[in-house]
This record gives structure tokens, sequence and C-alpha cells, in this order.
């Protein structure tokens, strides 16, 4: 099972990464603690509505963007979770 959490920081990290940026420097833009950002990436923090906003600001995403990514990513581990369940 995935948790939200963990999707919205694999999606976060995915952004981040693909734009050759550091933590530092999106936790900077988005007025974040370096440590904060990073737990929220690892999903072991579920992060508010505002801390997101400020979050996707800094990597130029829109909220919906990022939960439309979040929305394919649970998707897909949904379906994955199915088929094992119909298998068996």
């Amino acid at each position: 099972m995935v948790l939200v959490r963990e999707a919205v920081g694999l999606t976060l990290r995915a952004s981040r990464t693909s734009q050759s940026r550091t933590l530092r420097d999106v936790a900077r833009a988005a007025r974040v603690s370096l440590g904060y950002l990073s737990e929220v990436e690892r999903g072991q923090k579920e992060a508010s509505s505002e801390l997101l906003n400020a979050i996707c600001a800094a990597l130029g995403l829109s909220l919906s963007d990022l939960f439309s990514d979040v929305s394919i990513e649970l998707a897909s581990h949904e379906s994955v979770v199915l088929s094992v369940v119909d298998a068996a």
C-alpha cells in the first residue's frame, strides 16, 4: 500500500531532480527548512496545503499538477495490487 504522503514525496523529488536542483535550493526558495523538505520528499512528513503550495511554487508547479501526478502514481500502484489480488 502506498500512502499519499509517500506519493507526494516521490512526485516532488522527481520534479526537483528533473530540474537538477538541490534540496537546499528548493528549501530556500520555498522558505522551509532543508530537513523538513527532505522528510516530505521521503514520505516521512505529511505537508500542509500551505507548505505544498510553497514547495510547488519553488519548483514552478501548480498544486493541480502535483495532485494529478500523485493521482497517476496512486492509480498505478492500485492496479498492481488489484492484479495481484485477482491472480490469487
